[in-house]
């Protein structure tokens, strides 16, 4: 059973999605060598993209028992533990707890997937009109 309110889960998916789709910038082909490579791997930054201080606020406004939650969604929903562990998962999300949860989860590009994946698990799920 969750005490974090799948709701929260699913606003936090709708917004690490709208912070990982960002464009590609457009880099000339014409470079000056090997080491103008990494400069093509980059992502563009909208700074009128508040979705990671909206997730920020609500990681944040959560109750540690509800960030740990979270984290050991995000840990399920990525197979790395299954379901009927979910009591150890929490236990060690709540051991490796930092102040900095929210830039740890925003961290993984595919953290709305595994949240999904995570909510799925326990039964519930996120509507598409989100």
């Amino acid at each position: 059973m969750l005490n974090v309110n799948p709701d929260t889960v699913c606003r936090l998916i709708e917004l690490a999605q709208a912070y990982n789709v960002r464009e590609p910038v457009s880099i000339p082909d014409e470079g000056n060598g090997a080491a103008d490579d990494w400069s093509q791997h980059m992502l563009a930054d909208h700074k009128d993209n508040t979705s990671y201080d909206e997730f920020e606020t609500i990681i944040k406004d959560l109750e540690p028992d509800q960030q740990h939650e979270v984290v050991a969604l995000l840990w399920l929903g990525r197979g790395d533990y299954a379901l009927d562990e979910w009591d150890s998962i929490v236990q060690q999300a709540k051991e490796q707890w930092s102040p900095e949860t929210a830039q740890y989860l925003m961290d993984h590009p595919l953290l709305a997937d595994y949240l999904r994946e995570g909510l799925e698990l326990h039964g519930y799920g996120c509507d598409e009109g989100l």
